[in-house]
């Protein structure tokens, strides 16, 4: 309990009828950009708690979270009915290894995520530091629909200010608006992801970060592997830096 405090929602924004962020002031220790924590609230008399990433830079005083109401959802039913000024338990100690410190430098950094998953690649953008490690940077958001590409007035200004970054919408579900349609693994096994990009090939100075569902965490580890890169550890450099994201 001594790990848990109290924090104020401060706003509430609804992207679709599904997709919300919620912003919260709490007094909580420094954080990198990449990492989670977990927030809490009372159901039934007892505290359910899950992890969620932090969206925001850290030197942002808000803690912003990007969040998915799940049908019959333990947690999620339960965010989805907070309001301006409503309490919300957050644990005051962050956590996570998914952040640039424990990635090495590169020429090329691949941004893999899908749905809500884009919420550490947001706070790693917002933050600032990437440019000065990478000569260029390729995120890429995997979702279902075209409406549920959030978060497109902060990419778009990004674009803007940094010509080494290329955004990628991928839609799975239907005709994509832009960018691309299919899933993470289609795009990188058929080229298109390449082409798209401008880029000739995936190198030895490439660096992969995943951050989504099992399954696309899985099945793209596998596929990266299969085309000879291998997954990163502090004893072992490597070119896959993985985070699970349930």
């Amino acid at each position: 309990m001594s790990n848990w405090v109290v924090g104020k929602v401060i706003e509430v924004n609804w992207w679709t009828p599904t997709l919300f962020s919620i912003k919260v002031a709490a007094d909580i220790a420094p954080f990198k950009a990449g990492q989670f924590t977990k927030l809490g609230l009372e159901v039934g008399g007892k505290k359910v708690a899950r992890a969620y990433s932090f969206v925001n830079s850290p030197s942002d005083p808000l803690l912003e979270f990007f969040l998915i109401e799940v049908e019959d959802g333990a947690l999620s039913s339960q965010l989805s009915q907070l309001v301006e000024g409503d309490d919300i338990w957050i644990n005051n100690k962050p956590s996570g290894y998914f952040v640039l410190d424990e990635v090495p430098k590169a020429d090329t950094l691949w941004m893999l995520s899908t749905g809500t998953a884009i919420g550490p690649f947001l706070s790693i953008l917002a933050e600032g530091k990437l440019w000065r490690n990478y000569r260029r940077i390729v995120l890429v958001h995997g979702v279902r629909h075209n409406t549920d590409l959030c978060y497109q007035d902060p990419i778009k200004a990004t674009e803007k200010l940094f010509p080494q970054f290329t955004y990628v919408q991928l839609v799975s579900r239907e005709p994509p608006e832009n960018g691309l349609r299919g899933r993470i693994t289609d795009i990188i096994s058929s080229g298109e992801l390449l082409r798209y990009c401008h880029i000739e090939k995936f190198t030895e100075d490439h660096h992969f970060m995943l951050c989504g569902n099992p399954a696309m965490v899985k099945d793209t580890t596998a596929l990266l592997t299969d085309m000879g890169f291998k997954k990163h550890r502090r004893a072992e450099p490597g070119h896959i830096t993985v985070e699970q994201y349930w």
